[in-house]
């Protein structure tokens, strides 16, 4: 995998899918890939093949939104919240950013002008206390590194992170409903 520094040594870059209510991981995958680019497509149909459907709605960062993975998340009617790329470059250029662009699918204009709505907007600042959230407790819990070699051993160790990440946010998510209800 090549490096930030340039370089190219052993690395994985770990992706989760997280559910929003409940910071819940419920996807992990493992590539050798350096960039988020092409994982979207990947990720929502690992979570078809899991749990029989796939997400009515994706919350990703700008790395996940690649225009074919826009238009194959449309194709399988899951609408996108990702940030536009070079947004605030695009409008100190004096373009509109959230205007279809020429060779644009329909999918993808329409992704383009939803993200310029005051409530995709408001959607996608949801991602700080989901995605970026699970991301950081794995730091802060020193996962990231891996103690082992091998694409297969980094999605079993992946795997075991993201279980007991799950059962103790269903500890703290029972401690909150009883805290709630009593």
């Amino acid at each position: 995998m090549q490096f930030s520094d340039g370089g190219y040594r052993p690395g994985y870059n770990v992706e989760f899918a997280t559910d929003t209510a409940t910071g819940v991981i419920v996807g992990v995958e493992v590539t050798n890939a350096g960039s988020d680019q092409e994982q979207l497509s990947p990720m929502l149909d690992q979570l078809d093949a899991r749990y029989g459907q796939r997400p009515k709605e994706a919350l990703v960062d700008g790395g996940f939104a690649s225009l074919a993975a826009i238009d194959s998340a449309a194709e399988h009617q899951c609408t996108v919240y990702a940030p536009l790329k070079d947004e605030e470059q695009q409008r100190a250029a004096g373009k509109d950013p959230h205007a279809p662009k020429k060779g644009d699918s329909e999918a993808v204009a329409a992704w383009r002008a939803r993200m310029g709505t005051a409530a995709a907007k408001a959607i996608y600042r949801l991602r700080a206390q989901t995605a970026e959230w699970v991301n950081a407790v794995c730091r802060n819990r020193r996962f990231w590194q891996m103690p082992v070699r091998g694409q297969p051993k980094c999605r079993n160790v992946a795997i075991l992170y993201a279980i007991t990440h799950n059962l103790l946010q269903a500890q703290k998510l029972r401690a909150e409903a009883t805290t709630a209800s009593g």
